[in-house]
């Protein structure tokens, strides 16, 4: 994970080597050899996404420097990416800050049993009834037809089934730590206050969506609320988008690893121009295309 941008340009690896210091190990080398169990470990996962998002970002302002953005959303951990692009808090900020809240949430998955799963072809209303008659939540509406579910792991199997006889097209345990965006990640709520509490979030300087509401954040006492409230609420990625639609953006970018954002950008509206930044491959196609 970022091993290209970091093998093929100089400015990305000066974006690993200041992580590494500011985090006090060796981040990038979990990144690039994993093993597969210790980048999977939320502790890891998080920081790895936000400095691989990060760096697409820089890269991307460094190769267009022209680029001019109206609004920043992330899904997720991806929102403490937007609020730095934002300059809500700085890059080091926001990489401890998912360093202690995937820390936080681990601690979290360690003391309770929780699961995912994946919801496809099946209405956010009858969704909601399977998790009612389940015991489970709805984690994430990321698109029409994609929904994840999340709580007890013995109560996935069930909800599972329910969703599939209630004409759900698959259904999908996730190979997750725990229950993300459920109840079962509450303990890690207070303790995130405490470092987020210790920060001088600034005003974005452009409108950043949040994944509680799925509109734009306001004051940065109340980005604070909402962050903390985003580790046990659903994450309203459709309606997200569908804020920024309603603006009139016309053009977006997902940066990171992966391209699953675009993947939901196909299922909300197919009429906008969705580019990415994952690789150095990407990342050439996307400055050409904004050129």
């Amino acid at each position: 994970m970022g091993k290209d941008f970091f093998d093929q340009l100089p400015g990305a690896r000066e974006w690993f080597e200041k992580a590494n210091t500011s985090l006090g190990y060796d981040l990038a080398a979990i990144c690039f050899n994993g093993p597969d169990s210790e980048l999977t470990k939320t502790e890891h996962a998080q920081p790895g996404i936000y400095l691989v998002s990060w760096i697409a970002f820089q890269l991307l302002r460094q190769r267009a420097p022209a680029l001019q953005y109206e609004a920043t959303a992330g899904l997720s951990l991806g929102e403490f990416t937007a609020l730095a692009a934002a300059g809500a808090v700085t890059f080091e900020e926001g990489l401890n800050l998912v360093r202690q809240r995937g820390r936080f949430m681990q601690e979290a998955c360690d003391v309770t049993r929780g699961g995912m799963a994946a919801v496809i072809g099946l209405d956010e209303t009858p969704t909601r009834e399977v998790c009612a008659e389940t015991g489970l939540v709805l984690a994430n509406l990321n698109c029409p037809g994609q929904l994840v579910i999340s709580g007890e792991a013995d109560r996935i199997e069930n909800a599972v089934d329910l969703a599939k006889s209630r004409g759900a097209r698959r259904a999908i345990p996730l190979p997750v730590a725990g229950a993300y965006h459920s109840p079962l990640m509450a303990s890690a709520q207070p303790k995130l206050q405490v470092e987020l509490d210790g920060l001088d979030i600034k005003t974005p300087s452009v409108p950043v969506i949040s994944n509680v509401t799925g509109s734009a954040h306001g004051t940065p006492e109340e980005i604070k609320s909402r962050m903390v409230e985003q580790v046990t609420s659903s994450v309203l990625w459709e309606a997200s988008i569908r804020s920024l639609l309603t603006q009139g953006v016309t053009r977006f970018i997902e940066l990171g690893p992966g391209t699953a954002l675009s993947g939901f950008m196909k299922r909300i509206d197919k009429s906008v121009e969705m580019l990415h930044v994952a690789d150095f491959a990407s990342l050439e196609t996307t400055v050409q295309a904004l050129q």
